[in-house]
Order: structure tokens, then sequence, then C-alpha cells
């Protein structure tokens, strides 16, 4: 095994520890929601979904936030590193904005009385989606290394400027979602219980975000040193 090779596995092996070190803390979100926790009073149990639905957005636009900023910062060094944590990342928030998108529903259906309403803030975070995915289909479509570095880390750009009004679409426009209960200035609005529930579920979806990401990098630099050896054979 290459040098390159064995960093690649090193890389995965800590994304994969890490990985398993956030589900087992998931456990742990799981029986604070249920037995810590006290029942909203009027939202009842479906407001349980809170503690998924919120780290997992969290999660998601940190990850579109930071393929924004290393595609800024490819585009200024010309670092391969940064434009492969970029796809890493890009792939992993597609995975939470998901989650984000199916769990905002599901909690929707008895508080609202409906799936989806297209009002600002979830319009606006499906068009992120999709610009994602977008961004990840326009790299599998190109095969050259550099031309997919430079035209994604535009797309990645793109998406990072809309992530600041996701936050504020909530202040600029109508909308059902109501306004920050945590990230305002003053002080946050959750019972204590709640609102340590909240962040240690945010923190362990920031490890889970830190794994995935860490595993889909070497898992790339894997593949990298594999289409490099078979182009040197």
């Amino acid at each position: 095994m290459t040098a390159a090779a064995e960093q690649a596995a090193r890389v995965v092996r800590r994304g994969l520890g890490l990985s398993t070190l956030g589900l087992l803390g998931l456990g742990g979100v799981y029986l604070l929601a249920l037995g810590h926790t006290p029942v909203e009073a009027r939202q009842g149990l479906a407001q349980k979904i809170f503690y998924l639905h919120v780290p997992a957005a969290w999660a998601a636009l940190l990850s579109f936030s930071l393929v924004g900023i290393a595609s800024a910062l490819y585009l200024w060094l010309k670092d391969p590193r940064l434009d492969r944590f970029a796809a890493a990342s890009a792939e992993v928030g597609v995975v939470f904005s998901a989650i984000m998108l199916t769990t905002g529903p599901i909690w929707a259906k008895p508080i609202w009385g409906t799936w989806w309403t297209w009002d600002a803030r979830l319009t606006l975070t499906l068009f992120v989606f999709f610009l994602f995915i977008g961004y990840l289909g326009l790299r599998a479509a190109l095969h050259d290394p550099e031309e997919r570095a430079r035209f994604s880390a535009v797309v990645g750009i793109l998406g990072m400027l809309l992530v600041p009004f996701i936050h504020l679409s909530v202040y600029l426009f109508r909308t059902l979602h109501p306004q920050p209960i945590v990230l305002k200035p003053s002080a946050p609005s959750l019972p204590p219980e709640m609102l340590t529930t909240l962040l240690v579920s945010t923190l362990v979806f920031t490890v889970l975000y830190l794994g995935f990401v860490m595993a889909r990098y070497g898992l790339a630099l894997a593949d990298e040193e594999r289409e490099e050896a078979r182009d040197a054979g």
C-alpha cells in the first residue's frame, strides 16, 4: 500500500470513528427528548421532532456554508484539497438537508394541518437543496479535474450566498415559521430542559457532520490514488 493510500485509509477510519460516536450520541438525544424534556403545551408530542429537525437544519446549512468558503479559497489557492473538501461537504449537506426536508413536514402536519406550504423559508430551503444536487450532478458530468473544480466552485459560492437568507426569511417575509427562539438578540426563550436537549443534539449532529465529511474525504482521496495508479500502469 502506498503512502497516499495509507493516508486515505487513516482518514476514513477516523471519519468512521467520529460517525459512530455521533450515531451513539443520537441514542442519547432520543432518551433526552423522550425522558428529560417536558411535553410542549400546545404542540404535544409532535414537538419532539424539533430535536432532530433543527440540528439537521444546522448541519445542512453549516455544510453548504463551508462548501462556499472552501470553493472561494480553491479559486484563490488552487489547492485540490479544498475542492475535495467542498465536494465531501456538499454530499453530506444534501443528506442533512433531506433529513430537514423530511422531518419538517412530519412536524408540520399535526401543527399546521398540511404537509407542505410554499412559504418563503421552505421554498428557499428546497431551492438550495436542489442547487446542491445540481452541484453534485455537475461534478459527475465533468471529467477534467481542474474544470470540474472551477465550475463547481462557482456553484458552491452561489449556494453559500443563499444560506443567510434562509435564516433571515422569517424577518423579511410573512411565513408560517416562527422567528428564532435560540439565535436571537435576547436570551433563548426555551425552557432549560428543552434548550439543553437542543444543544446536545446540535453537538451530536456537528460530530456526525465532521465524521461523514472526513470519511467521504478519505474515500475521495482513495479514489484519486487508484485513478493515478491506473493511469501510471
